[in-house]
């Protein structure tokens, strides 16, 4: 079969055709869609600045009961971990040989005071007759100092006796302070020492109960120059509130007071004592724990606060937040944090009040685009209390762990 011809005018008209629908589809306006985000507009907040220490806690009071006598202990009068009260007698010392002491100091007393007696009358007898020349001045001296010798003898028998009495004292041996007594390091029978300080229990106030913490002294130079800038305020260190962290993680129930902080600086660790009172009711506190304490230190008047769902991190763990400006254009920002407050950020630099944070779409969006703004619907925050403060740099790891994950969902 012989195939059909097309005609060249048919082939001409077609091709025509296609020309023209392709060059009408390349002038055609294309269609662009504007991405929608919610944004926050920054403003400034108060913001608490607080610093989380480590530390001990120590006994309000701690008194090591030592021997001041040389003796037999004859009987212990308490019983261990009990609460004693001060004065309380809790040794008795053999006083057998320190009774003889008294008794001994109190015949040399009475012989001193007869020598007394028998030269100050002599010394009147010679004061009269050396007035009419009967003794020599030379006797009637020696008269008077036989009486200032017998008057110093009878003072040293006086001191001698108040010494007896205060040795004999001491073999009862009493509780310094009201507290709680511990281990008992002497039975009945030992033989104790003066010289040798024997410990023989030690008595301890655990109500009120010290915490000593340490401060590095870089961040006490930071906060002594923050407030010196105005950038925070503080009421004083007597009224800055403490907050006490358990081994287990829970919070004490008391908040404690901040007494001092030292103004010396350990050369060998390079950090500074400070130290707060908890009352200690219950004794949940006791001597040696190891604890963390939440220290409110002042108040950052002009903080900027950025929810949580507006900042990200990249891989070098810098936090990020895409803002958008007056020319709806999305820009990115690494910011500079200090903490958390509550469900936000707490930033030190790369924002300021006023400008436009995404928190909701920031997957939708990159660097340079256009997008429309609107409010961000964001669930009601709780009120940050006492133990939501903003921390300190040193607190940061342990908060952007968190806030990393709540980032993340919002689309990193």
């Amino acid at each position: 079969m012989r195939p059909k011809r097309i005609p060249f005018r048919l082939i001409g008209v077609t091709t025509a055709a296609l020309l023209a629908a392709g060059c009408g589809e390349k002038h055609a306006p294309m269609a662009q869609h504007t991405p929608e985000v919610g944004v926050v507009t920054l403003d400034t907040a108060a913001v608490p600045v607080t610093a989380e220490l480590t530390g001990r806690t120590s006994a309000f009071l701690d008194a090591q009961v030592r021997a001041r006598v040389d003796g037999i202990v004859l009987r212990r009068e308490f019983t261990e971990g009990s609460v004693v009260k001060a004065g309380q007698r809790l040794y008795k010392i053999d006083p057998a040989p320190f009774i003889a002491q008294l008794n001994n100091a109190k015949a040399s007393y009475a012989k001193a005071q007869a020598n007394l007696v028998s030269t100050n009358a002599q010394a009147e007898r010679y004061k009269v007759l050396v007035a009419s020349s009967a003794v020599s001045k030379q006797d009637y001296d020696n008269a008077v100092a036989a009486l200032g010798q017998a008057q110093a003898d009878v003072a040293s028998a006086k001191a001698a006796i108040e010494t007896a009495q205060i040795n004999l004292g001491y073999t009862d041996v009493k509780s310094p302070v009201t507290g709680q007594v511990g281990i008992s390091q002497v039975t009945p029978g030992a033989y104790v020492q003066a010289a040798q300080a024997t410990l023989m229990a030690t008595v301890q106030q655990l109500d009120p109960m010290y915490v000593d913490l340490t401060q590095s002294s870089l961040d006490g130079l930071k906060l002594r120059r923050q407030i010196q800038e105005g950038r925070l305020s503080t009421s004083g260190p007597h009224a800055a509130k403490v907050t006490l962290i358990l081994e287990d993680g829970r919070v004490y129930p008391e908040q404690g007071k901040l007494q001092f902080s030292d103004v010396t600086v350990d050369p060998s660790t390079g950090s500074v004592a400070v130290r707060a009172v908890f009352l200690n009711a219950d004794r949940v506190l006791l001597p040696g724990m190891f604890v963390r304490a939440r220290i409110e230190e002042g108040v950052n008047p002009k903080a900027i606060v950025v929810p949580v769902q507006g900042v990200t991190h990249d891989q070098k763990g810098t936090a990020l937040a895409m803002v958008v400006g007056k020319d709806n254009k999305v820009a990115l920002r690494p910011l500079v944090t200090s903490g958390t407050y509550g469900q936000s950020w707490v930033v030190d630099s790369g924002l300021n009040a006023g400008e436009r944070v995404i928190v909701e779409g920031i997957d939708k969006v990159r660097p340079g685009m256009e997008v429309k703004a609107v409010p961000a619907h964001l669930p009601a925050a709780p009120n940050p209390g006492a133990d939501q403060t903003a921390a300190k740099p040193a607190d940061k790891p342990a908060a952007a762990s968190g806030a990393s994950g709540a980032a993340g969902a919002a689309g990193a």
